[in-house]
């Protein structure tokens, strides 16, 4: 496919991706925040519908602990009043009018399983293989990384069906699922390029999210409505299940949305210990999602608002800033020498130029000239200095004190001579 008709399906399925993702995201987290802000009903005519609200589970969870209520909630916005109930099982009469909400989860998962395959797979040999981590064919690396996505499900949510309904299964599974991603997190950053093994680890996670929405979730939610049109006694489960599964969803999705965010970071996934960058990153992110969960609960119980799991994922971001900061020596021998723009085309020559010449230009981008370079050097101070995406998975091997150089000429104003 020519490069350029390439870069607008990226840019396309991007948009789209994005878009879906944030209606996605957006229910989730409204629905989460709804579960957990529920009051008891007021009026007669809610407590009639099923709407009782006694400050018990209807339903007990897989640990025995009291489930989310039933009630109400009345919330203003946009210049209106809104008022949701919830019915734990279901309620006495179905309605008319049923929304669904699954093409968010679907739309989200088809686009960016598109990117993906536009980005990664069709390219497989630029963006998901470097040879300094494993070198191995384009075609058995494309059939791993699929594989990846495939396994962490099925092992996912095996883990959920052995131990999802003990007493205390909730913390087994996540004690379970929390190591399985640290395992995968290394494996996939021993086989595949540091970027690509970030989004795929951020793949696997959204990819279990989904498939947790079509083979439990809705399904469960299908049974119910087909129970009482049959005027059975539903089977409260059913509900039990997608439940659990929803709330797994919600903890995955800000390690998911880190994951994906962090290729474009290069100083995140370039390093020795790149896969324990990723997994502080997802933990950071599932710690500060649980304390705002943990939040809306807290409120409309009148509780103090448990804010410590927020401090634990912020001192950890903290610690990995600290961690991955340039050493202070980095660049000192460049920064030492008097500036020489041979010695700058040099290392654009020998680290660049091979992607961005006359005859090949990745990104519209050729580097093969002084005027050229001049134009451009914006575009290689933020890719090359700034992000240190550039080269691509490192592969001409430029050094530090090369990013140095191209830093301090940049700053020089971009002299050319």
């Amino acid at each position: 496919m020519d490069a350029y008709l390439l870069d607008w399906v990226n840019l396309l399925l991007r948009w789209a991706h994005v878009i879906v993702a944030i209606a996605w995201i957006g229910s989730s987290f409204y629905f989460v925040f709804l579960d957990n802000s529920l009051t008891p009903p007021a009026a007669p005519d809610l407590k009639a519908k099923g709407a009782t609200f006694d400050g018990q589970a209807d339903l007990p969870t897989a640990d025995g602990q009291a489930d989310l209520p039933d009630g109400e909630l009345w919330a203003v916005h946009g210049g209106g009043f809104y008022h949701p109930q919830k019915y734990i099982v279901a309620p006495k009469a179905l309605p008319e009018n049923l929304h669904w909400f699954y093409w968010e989860s679907y739309s989200t998962w088809l686009t960016g399983f598109a990117l993906f395959t536009v980005l990664y797979l069709f390219n497989a040999g630029s963006f998901l293989i470097d040879k300094n981590v494993h070198d191995w064919p384009p075609a058995v690396a494309i059939a791993a990384a699929l594989g990846f996505l495939a396994a962490f499900w099925l092992v996912y949510d095996l883990i959920c069906r052995a131990f999802g309904q003990r007493p205390g299964g909730d913390r087994i599974v996540g004690a379970g699922v929390l190591l399985f991603v640290i395992a995968a997190s290394w494996l996939a950053c021993q086989l595949f390029a540091g970027r690509a093994a970030f989004l795929l680890v951020g793949a696997m996670l959204a990819t279990a999210m989904s498939a947790n929405v079509f083979f439990w979730i809705i399904p469960g939610q299908r049974t119910v409505i087909a129970q009482m049109k049959a005027g059975q006694a539903v089977d409260p489960v059913h509900g039990q299940r997608a439940k659990q599964r929803s709330v797994h969803n919600t903890y995955f999705t800000l390690p998911v949305l880190v994951a994906m965010l962090s290729n474009h970071y290069g100083w995140l996934y370039q390093g020795r210990h790149n896969w324990a960058v990723l997994v502080l990153l997802m933990l950071a992110g599932a710690l500060i999602r649980h304390s705002f969960v943990a939040r809306h609960k807290a409120l409309v119980q009148g509780q103090r608002v448990p804010w410590e799991h927020a401090v634990a994922g912020t001192l950890l971001l903290l610690g990995l800033a600290v961690w991955l900061a340039p050493s202070p020596s980095a660049g000192t021998a460049a920064a030492a020498k008097p500036l020489v723009f041979a010695e700058l085309k040099a290392v654009i020559d020998q680290r660049c130029v091979m992607c961005h010449n006359a005859q090949l230009q990745q990104k519209n981008v050729a580097l093969h000239t002084p005027e050229l370079l001049k134009q451009h050097a914006q575009t290689i101070y933020q890719q090359a200095v700034v992000l240190k995406l550039m080269p691509l998975n490192n592969a001409t091997q430029i050094t530090e004190d090369e990013r140095a150089l191209i830093k301090r000429w940049f700053e020089a104003g971009a002299p050319l001579r």
